[in-house]
């Protein structure tokens, strides 16, 4: 929000459970109007939205809700702006999702005051599933029990919600965590320090982690220098909003003039939007539907796509605001312009031109997602898959072309990341897949394997035969992974692998991995192997399991033989199951030490 400042003052602050009455509100402030700005998807430069931004003739908002908080009429205001801003976009002619600002303190005391906007946006023709609330503080001195009410009314009538203004306002962590919020925008002063400081990028690094797991959106407010841009995109952060992308206009946009910098987004060198371990999910490329209602007529829809020619496709909505059809813009246009196409459609409805929507979820990932397309067969390939909410109202539209190359980008990143000797992951991979188990909860082990006395093998057999040793080694794993789902298998360098699996794919993985007799150039040679079991909530992150490790690596090297130890992230108990411990001349005579079997 632009004007964050203006409305989070200590004033408004203390007098906001101040309700005004709840009476006619005859007309929207005439001293304000709004500008609009957009959000931007990195992912395919598009726009995704517009925010509504008011802007006084003279003066400064804060004055405004000054006058308000004195009147006592500080929540109509606040409604009053909404309304005005959902007006001003229906006169702009905008079909984009539209973001509205509103104070937290209004959905907590005057929710009901939200029936005004309600009436507008139906005159309007927008239903509410096309409008995000960016709620704003202050927070500190609300009832939060009546906010979260307000909250859930406004979610059950259809409402999109967003967190405005988060590492500078004052908006609380269980409010963050509700289950109602869909977007949640990190403000301006981050967006500044992102490129400069290393620990606000690693907080908007994990910012991200948290909005994916948990299904919300993040937006990052404020851009306004190459700089901040590549660093926010480096940290994985799909939508922003600022002047260098494009500033508040009084004519809502529906697309903008792309910088250098977002077209650096198609050149493989620009930095990527790094890839989770599932791969991207389709909200990553999330484009505005252009939604008309089950009656609109051909005549209608071809209006539609003349003044929105960058859109590929027009979804027909129910009256829920759930998709019935879609009107794929090559199809429609060949059908109207062929011979006698405009007298025999025009005047009739677009359903007859329309197909069945191929419907995805926003927790769907772009893997599943083109799996739909595959289904689909060779003419609807590049047909746009429509996104849909819970509920089943239409969010999007996800352009299969864009599902394409999110794919290739991804494999690209990953292909980066591989061992040339053995085209096994690397560090990374196996650090991203450690870290999302033990986000997950469930007990795992990861494992650390490499070859005895490697540097001896190339010694005496030569690099070669080493590199050759070191890539059967790299096959058998991958084979073994290939039969036991679930077995994560990285070459972390050298003859050095790691292994993530299910607690209960250890022992089988461990026995396969651990009989087999191997040799370089006729030299037998043997491995060690050291397990540690991670329990649930033991174990803080891939570097505390690392660090747990090494001990038992090196309580491994020292047996003879083949061997294998295996630890717990509970305990110091340490299993021996395979190798010979070295024996001094004065053990040599004493009877063997009882040790684990497996």
């Amino acid at each position: 929000m632009t004007e964050q400042t203006d409305k989070d003052a200590t004033s408004v602050s203390s007098s906001i459970s101040d309700r005004g009455e709840h009476g006619q509100v005859t007309a929207p402030p005439q001293n304000v109007r709004f500008a609009f700005q957009p959000l931007v998807n990195l992912a395919t430069g598009g726009i995704v939205a517009l925010e509504a931004v008011p802007r006084p003739h003279g003066g400064e908002m804060r004055e405004l809700f000054r006058q308000a908080v004195q009147a006592r009429k500080l929540t109509e205001l606040d409604v009053e702006l909404a309304m005005a801003a959902a007006s001003e976009a229906a006169a702009g002619g905008t079909r984009l999702p539209l973001h509205i600002n509103v104070l937290a303190g209004t959905i907590a005391y005057d929710i009901e005051r939200f029936e005004l906007l309600d009436a507008v946006l139906d005159e309007a023709g927008r239903p509410p599933h096309q409008v995000t609330l960016e709620v704003g503080p202050p927070f500190y001195r609300l009832d939060h029990e009546a906010l979260l009410n307000g909250l859930g009314v406004l979610h059950e009538r259809g409402y999109r919600l967003g967190l405005d203004g988060l590492g500078e306002g004052d908006a609380p962590l269980r409010l963050v965590a509700s289950g109602l919020i869909n977007l949640l925008k990190l403000d301006q002063t981050l967006a500044t320090r992102a490129h400069a400081e290393p620990a606000t990028l690693a907080f908007i690094e994990s910012m991200v982690t948290f909005a994916d797991h948990s299904g919300m959106q993040l937006a990052v407010h404020g851009v306004d220098t190459e700089e901040q841009l590549t660093a926010l995109r480096a940290a994985g952060v799909g939508l922003v909003q600022g002047d260098l992308i494009a500033a508040p206009s009084r004519r809502p946009m529906s697309q903008v003039a792309v910088s250098s910098v977002l077209s650096e987004l198609s050149q493989v060198q620009a930095p990527r939007i790094a890839a989770r371990s599932a791969g991207p999910r389709v909200t990553d490329f999330l484009q505005p539907a252009v939604p008309l209602p089950t009656t609109a007529t051909a005549d209608e829809v071809r209006v539609v796509f003349a003044d929105h020619p960058d859109s590929t496709s027009v979804v027909l909505l129910d009256r829920t605001g759930r998709p019935h059809r879609l009107v794929d813009r090559n199809r429609f246009l060949l059908a109207v312009t062929g011979p006698y196409g405009h007298a025999l459609h025009a005047r009739r409805e677009a359903l007859r031109l329309a197909e069945e929507p191929k419907l995805v979820g926003t927790h769907n990932t772009v893997v599943e997602a083109l799996d739909l397309v595959a289904d689909s067969g060779p003419d609807q390939m590049y047909v746009d898959l429509v996104v849909v909410d819970e509920a089943g109202r239409c969010l999007g539209v996800v352009r299969a072309g864009d599902l394409f190359r999110g794919v290739a980008e991804m494999k690209v990143e990953q292909a980066a990341t591989l061992n040339p000797l053995t085209r096994l992951p690397g560090t990374d991979s196996v650090a991203m897949e450690i870290d999302q188990r033990l986000a997950d909860g469930e007990a795992f082990t990861v494992s650390w394997l490499d070859i005895d006395g490697f540097k001896g093998v190339n010694d005496t057999v030569g690099f070669a035969a080493g590199d050759e040793l070191i890539r059967s080694l790299g096959r058998h794993l991958t084979d073994l992974a290939a039969g036991m789902p679930g077995v994560v298998v990285g070459h972390v360098g050298g003859d050095d692998f790691l292994v993530v699996c299910d607690l209960d794919q250890l022992m089988p993985l461990g026995a396969e991995l651990l009989d087999v007799e191997r040799e370089a150039e006729g030299r037998p040679v043997t491995v060690s192997l050291a397990s540690l079991v991670c329990a649930p909530g033991t174990v803080p992150s891939h570097h505390d399991a690392s660090r747990r490790l090494s001990p038992l690596k090196s309580r491994a090297k020292a047996l003879l033989g083949t061997s294998w130890v295996v630890g717990r992230s509970t305990s110091d108990q340490v299993d021996e199951l395979r190798g010979t411990p070295p024996q001094s001349p004065s053990q040599s005579q004493m009877p063997p030490r009882r040790r684990a079997t497996g």
